[in-house]
């Protein structure tokens, strides 16, 4: 094989590599769960396609003991692996989402936005604003999904991503302050270790790396869909609650204290709230599910969804 074809510009082994000659190995986020009814966890699951030109497409998730016309609390999660792997139809996510769904007693939808480097950040954002847009069509009784429009409150929505996920809802949100989401209430958000940057910190490690082969087109660690120092619509998020996890192990850890710090000073309205784990490093929760910890975390985020359910 030619030399320069072989050559790797990206790697976050063992999970993924890229080659120049535009070659992608992807050993997560490939396998995939089937949507099923009545599952053994309880939890009902399908598929569905949101743009048809462009492949965008969700699951969507609703515990299988829902009564007919019973409106549940609403969340939108968007899947890590820094805009290059990940998808909602694979067992990590499939179970991780599953889980939480069948712990709040929620309706989920988990975006399946495209990915890196096929698709260039800033497809990612894109896809994943016009599918909260798309979820948020449904507030009316109107709209192509039935379990959405049977059994979504739209009073009680959230959303939710770990890692570049989380970075993905701080995007979410900051888009739905300017722009408005029509028909949703969005009480809040939780952004679990979350990627972001900082203008004075050394960018070496594999999560920076990944920024920029992501997101070729970007100016660096300045980036305002990165850097909430650097992001004008930080005071206007979208909602009134954000709750943010970071893991005492975790490179990013200091980032999400950033981000903490930065939010609350930033004349923002709402209620900002930081919780770390100790003795963990990142995305512990799902590579290790049902851990003493892990399991804790899912009560939280539930607790966090929940806290403001209609009695």
């Amino acid at each position: 094989m030619d030399s320069g074809t072989s050559e790797v510009v990206h790697e976050f082994l063992p999970y993924f590599r890229a080659y120049k000659d535009g070659r992608v190995e992807r050993n997560f986020g490939t396998d995939i769960v089937p949507p099923s009814i009545n599952s053994q966890s309880g939890i009902s699951t399908k598929d569905v396609e949101i743009v048809k030109e462009t492949g965008l497409s969700a699951r969507v998730y609703i515990p299988s003991t829902i009564s007919p016309g019973q409106k549940l609390p609403i969340l939108v999660y968007y899947h890590g692996g820094g805009f290059f792997m990940g998808s909602p139809f694979c067992p990590t996510y499939h179970n991780h989402v599953a889980a939480l769904v069948a712990e709040a007693n929620i309706v989920a939808v988990s975006v399946d936005y495209r990915l890196a480097p096929e698709h260039p950040v800033p497809i990612g954002y894109e896809d994943s604003w016009i599918a909260l847009q798309w979820v948020a069509s449904h507030y009316n009784g109107q709209g192509p999904e039935a379990w959405l429009r049977e059994h979504g409150d739209f009073q009680r929505f959230f959303l939710a991503g770990d890692s570049i996920g989380g970075n993905i809802v701080h995007n979410m949100l900051a888009q739905a302050g300017v722009e408005g989401l029509q028909g949703v209430n969005l009480l809040g958000a939780c952004l679990v270790q979350p990627y972001v940057s900082k203008t004075e910190s050394v960018h070496t490690g594999v999560e920076d790396r990944s920024w920029l082969f992501s997101c070729p087109t970007t100016g660096g660690f300045d980036d305002p869909r990165t850097n909430p120092a650097e992001d004008s619509r930080l005071s206007r998020l979208g909602c009134s609650k954000v709750l943010i996890f970071i893991a005492e192990k975790d490179d990013m850890r200091e980032r999400g204290l950033f981000y903490y710090e930065i939010l609350r000073n930033s004349g923002w309205e709402g209620e900002v709230e930081i919780v770390e784990t100790e003795g963990e490093d990142h995305v512990f929760h799902l590579f290790n599910p049902n851990c003493e910890k892990a399991l804790a975390l899912l009560k939280m985020l539930a607790s966090f969804i929940n806290q403001d359910k209609a009695s």
